[in-house]
């Protein structure tokens, strides 16, 4: 994407997994500059190469992890995973997002905004913190290496 000057800047990793957290209204302008629905950049090109999963309500889990699995065959460059695992039990819910955990794991960046922020942080390399104001954050959720006493 192209960028504002003052605009904040969105940076996602390619193979692995950005937990979007934040305000609801904030989040969704976030998830809007990447939807390959509506998205544009600053120049006004279509942001391409992006694949929007979310689930519709009621969705079994077993439909959840197969779209997540298709994302892994097209080996797409970038996923927008939105509310993957809402109103699912907890070993639903863990089948779901290991299903996203493996799209990362094909090389594409991506995006998680998922019902439980907890759970999704457990499969998570990193955290984009938004802003009401429109900041963004980037957070390295690595941890670092204990050094030998």
């Amino acid at each position: 994407m192209h960028r504002h000057d003052d605009a904040p800047r969105l940076r996602l990793q390619r193979g692995q997994v950005t937990v979007l957290l934040g305000p609801e209204g904030a989040r969704d302008r976030v998830r809007s500059a990447l939807d390959p629905r509506a998205a544009r950049c600053a120049g006004g090109h279509a942001v391409r190469g992006v694949l929007r999963v979310e689930p519709a309500p009621g969705e079994p889990a077993a439909a959840r992890v197969a779209a997540l699995d298709e994302a892994c065959r097209e080996r797409v460059p970038v996923l927008l995973a939105v509310r993957p695992s809402a109103g699912l039990a907890a070993a639903e819910r863990r089948d779901v997002l290991a299903a996203v955990r493996r799209v990362a794991a094909t090389g594409a960046a991506v995006l998680l905004d998922d019902a439980d922020p907890v759970a999704a942080l457990a499969v998570a390399d990193a955290a984009l913190r938004c802003g009401d104001d429109g900041s963004l954050a980037h957070d390295d959720l690595a941890v670092p290496a204990l050094a030998a006493p």
